[in-house]
């Protein structure tokens, strides 16, 4: 899947995010996100595979969508039979958030990119659209840090197994009032603390990469975007644990269902019985293969974002396998049409 694929999975984020840059600091979060879904099913479109998307794109942001369900690939066209051999392609199964962290572009803000996991069939945890409390940690901390301890007692973990003094540590949360007491206990305990309001799929894997200076994420965000934080995380060795959040009080948003109750029978009629139910990476990303991929749309802690130049662009990406055990950063110049010139740094 690796080598048949590889190369094209990069160029869909690459599209998705030259298409949602050059609404970068124009203030319209949708329309950025509309032109990157966009780019990436018509970059998808133009792969040879039999695709399906498993986590999409918008319901809860009220935006365009990849739907769930959705077919995407030469394969799955019509007359697809004359160019496509049944018996020689892998379904894949596809994660995508073609603009993470709408309102960083909208805003002209920095850690935005187009991101996508992709496996074998069945190899994707199909998250709902809910919650996830979410615990990242470097591969030192594999197995060691818990979900289920208290922030104190992971910090003092952390702090162990990577060596460091707790004040050293830096923690990632997202700016919520839901978590307003997880970052009085961070503190308290010594750590620092970096607050973001969007975004929090780059928070997770930069804590894989050392010289990130981000050492953990902690806090609820997401379902769909845990689970391909989750992808990159099972590439990278990193450790990663989601719990899936469905109780609204919680979450203090009003956009994860009208109750409790509700949500847990939405739960169970998707075939997740256990509710409360802690995944780790390996969980959330079982296939024998994961891939992902994410392409910056403006600069963050692990890529470049867009650089428009008159004539073209350039863009940092970053692709990891399972496969192949490797993390390649790409940096790529697209020619639009005759550049006056190409910019080396």
């Amino acid at each position: 899947m690796e080598s048949t694929i590889g190369l094209e999975i990069i160029e869909v984020v690459e599209q998705a995010a030259m298409a949602s840059s050059k609404w970068m600091g124009k203030g319209d979060k949708n329309t950025a996100d509309h032109v990157a879904v966009e780019a990436m099913r018509e970059r998808m479109n133009k792969i040879h595979m039999r695709g399906r998307i498993v986590i999409g794109e918008g319901e809860r942001d009220d935006a365009p969508m990849l739907y769930i369900g959705e077919e995407v690939g030469i394969c799955t066209q019509e007359n697809a039979e004359s160019v496509c051999n049944p018996d020689e392609l892998v379904e894949i199964d596809i994660a995508v958030d073609p603009c993470e962290g709408t309102n960083l572009v909208a805003y002209g803000q920095p850690g935005s990119m187009a991101v996508l996991a992709i496996s074998e069939k069945g190899g994707l945890f199909a998250a709902p659209d809910f919650y996830m409390k979410k615990l990242a940690a470097p591969p030192q901390a594999q197995g060691h840090v818990d979900i289920n301890k208290s922030a104190t007692e992971n910090l003092k973990i952390l702090s162990e197994c990577l060596g460091r003094a707790i004040e050293e540590l830096v923690v990632v949360v997202m700016k919520r009032d839901r978590h307003n007491e997880l970052i009085k206990e961070i503190r308290d305990a010594g750590a620092r603390v970096r607050l973001i309001s969007d975004g929090d799929v780059s928070a997770a894997i930069s804590c894989a990469f050392a010289g990130t200076n981000i050492h953990a994420l902690m806090g609820i965000g997401a379902a769909p975007e845990g689970v391909i934080s989750a992808a990159a995380m099972r590439c990278l060795g990193g450790h990663f644990q989601g719990q899936l959040i469905y109780d609204p009080a919680i979450v203090k948003t009003g956009l994860i269902g009208e109750s409790k109750e509700s949500n847990m029978a939405r739960l169970t009629s998707m075939g997740i019985t256990d509710h409360d139910k802690v995944y780790s990476a390996k969980e959330l990303a079982s296939g024998e293969t994961v891939l992902f991929a994410a392409c910056g749309i403006t600069p963050g802690t692990l890529m470049e974002g867009v650089r428009l130049f008159p004539g073209g662009a350039r863009t940092h990406s970053l692709v990891v396998s399972s496969q192949s055990m490797t993390a390649r950063f790409v940096d790529t110049i697209h020619m639009f049409d005759h550049p006056k010139y190409i910019q080396l740094r």
